[in-house]
């Protein structure tokens, strides 16, 4: 899966790094490589599958849909 990020120098230094796709994946790093490593790890959390969710409707599924 590719997505589309958003790498900006922070005003206190460091960089800041957000994925207009998924709202409020945002993560930050003291330079570009660790931003882009910490964004990668955000983004994973993001799109883990949190069964408990699947669970708050009597009738609700949990499924897996490639994309």
């Amino acid at each position: 899966m590719k997505l589309q990020v958003i790498l900006e120098p922070s005003e206190e230094g460091g960089f800041t790094v957000y994925v207009p796709s998924l709202p409020g994946c945002i993560s930050e790093g003291d330079s570009r490589e660790e931003a882009l490593a910490n964004i990668k790890e955000a983004i994973a959390l993001y799109l883990e599958p949190i069964e408990d969710d699947a669970l708050v409707a009597p009738n609700a599924q949990l499924l897996e849909i490639a994309i």
